[in-house]
């Protein structure tokens, strides 16, 4: 029987080498899940999609205020053939139904936002339940589809509002564009803001019954569709399955 001795330096070396080895298949492995957990087991949402170069984007409002800009924002849409993406609060859908009618007759989709726009992720999870199931069900008894979609009030999350999202077969989305027309910029800021920062893939953050986004929206269609891009809703942009979301909370497609 032959044996081998091995020196103290060679031995390190050897144990270097399988520990590198282990680590690289330890990342190949967390790569292949589903869903690519960041800090690890720190649950990531979606805020933009790798499309390569494929210029796509989805426009997307947050709806919880009031109504009166709703036929505005369905004309400028339907003038520039664009479909949006609306995340609805319960509490908005059951003040203005009349509101949510319309923009899911004008094709566009209604999503969810909480059923009162709460701090989500300070509730218990019992309370995150009823806060997307509520909305859910109001949403669906007026349009008869449920959303798929959830994003949470000030673009708030921890793993238990999108474990719970998930257990509702649902996708959580945030953005990677804020028009941040909230804070009432003008007209020209919100469309240099948005128009700089929209790349393949992006979803951006508008709000009905923001002072000047009616202004605003026609330039900001204008100007991506003069360069190149097409609006998709943010359910067609997104993949449903065999996915990973990376550290930046890029949907990626495996």
């Amino acid at each position: 029987m032959k044996v081998f001795v091995m020196n103290k330096k060679r031995a390190v070396s050897y144990l270097a080498l399988i520990f590198c080895a282990v680590c690289i298949l330890t990342i190949g492995t967390l790569q292949s899940a589903d869903v690519w957990n960041d800090g690890g087991d720190k649950l990531l949402p979606i805020y933009s999609v790798e499309k390569g170069n494929e210029k796509v984007c989805a426009l997307t409002f947050d709806a919880a205020w009031d109504d009166a800009d709703t036929d505005v924002l369905i004309n400028i849409l339907k003038k520039y053939n664009v479909p949006a993406t609306f995340f609805m609060v319960g509490s908005w859908v059951e003040k203005y139904p009349e509101s949510v009618k319309k923009f899911h007759d004008a094709g566009h989709e209604i999503m969810n936002h909480s059923d009162t726009h709460p701090h989500i992720d300070q509730l218990s999870d019992t309370k995150i339940k009823e806060e997307i199931s509520k909305c859910n069900d109001k949403i669906e008894n007026l349009t008869g589809t449920r959303p798929i979609l959830f994003r949470g009030p000030y673009g708030e999350y921890n793993n238990a509002v999108i474990k719970e999202a998930q257990n509702q077969s649902m996708f959580v989305l945030q953005w990677d564009v804020d028009s941040l027309d909230w804070k009432n910029l003008s007209a020209a800021d919100i469309t240099a803001r948005v128009t700089n920062r929209v790349k393949p893939g992006s979803i951006m953050l508008f709000h009905n019954g923001a002072k000047n986004t009616p202004e605003a929206l026609p330039q900001v269609i204008e100007k991506l569709q003069a360069d190149g891009f097409t609006f998709v809703k943010a359910s067609d942009l997104i993949y449903k399955d065999n996915y990973t979301i990376d550290h930046s909370g890029k949907q990626i497609l495996n």
